[in-house]
């Protein structure tokens, strides 16, 4: 069974950090492209970053550069997003995807085969 299982995500006040997790299992992530996205409450799911097979080629969504850093360890199976600075803006669910067709740089959703469940995070003084 393919599946991917994303974790990290809490509570916690703005200028805090926050890292997630993206464990795969029942296939090797290194044949995969790796996104992160995330959803808030009554907007579209928008795409974080995304990192190629190696880790070579990464993107970033504008709002989040400087203050999100996407990685992978192929050996673990294991995708990251490490997340400081955190604003209220932030709050979403965040999701990891796996991409095993192609790498594209746009990081958009519907390029994304297999999905995590979501794991929340809530930036709030």
């Amino acid at each position: 069974q393919l599946q991917l299982v994303e974790s990290g995500g809490d509570g916690v006040q703005p200028g805090g950090s926050l890292r997630l997790s993206c464990v795969a299992s029942g296939f090797s992530l290194e044949d995969y492209t790796i996104g992160w996205f995330r959803q808030a409450p009554g907007k579209e799911r928008e795409g974080v970053s995304c990192i190629d097979y190696s880790g070579d080629d990464i993107n970033y969504v504008d709002s989040v550069k400087g203050r999100f850093t996407i990685s992978r360890n192929n050996a673990k199976n294991t995708a990251y997003l490490q997340m400081n600075s955190l604003e209220p803006e932030d709050t979403a669910v965040y999701y990891c995807a796996a991409n095993g067709k192609y790498w594209s740089r746009e990081c958009l959703s519907f390029e994304y085969e297999y999905w995590g469940q979501g794991t929340q995070v809530t930036v709030s003084a």
